[in-house]
């Protein structure tokens, strides 16, 4: 992707934020365990770094339902494909 370092930055942490939120009210992690969490899945990569970004294909929400409940979330877990309101609203 072509952004500023400044733009990276922001959603790195936005990402961040949305994993946090996911881990906690679906993944039942205390505060701590899903900032923890957040970091280990997203964490800073350098501007010189290949393939910068590439966690951002995805939504947060699907990182982490693929923690929660696993490979193939979506077919065991149908409901959870989509991304609920209360997530959504985040932003």
């Amino acid at each position: 992707m072509d952004w500023t370092e400044a733009e990276y930055v922001e959603y790195l942490a936005g990402e961040r934020r949305r994993y946090a939120w996911v881990m906690r009210e679906y993944g039942g992690m205390g505060p701590e365990a899903a900032e923890a969490a957040a970091l280990e899945e997203y964490p800073y990569e350098s501007a010189d770094a290949p393939f910068r970004g590439l966690v951002f294909h995805d939504e947060a929400w699907h990182w982490a339902m693929l923690r929660i409940h696993g490979h193939a979330y979506w077919v065991e877990r149908p409901e959870l494909t989509d991304q609920s309101a209360a997530y959504q609203a985040l932003d």
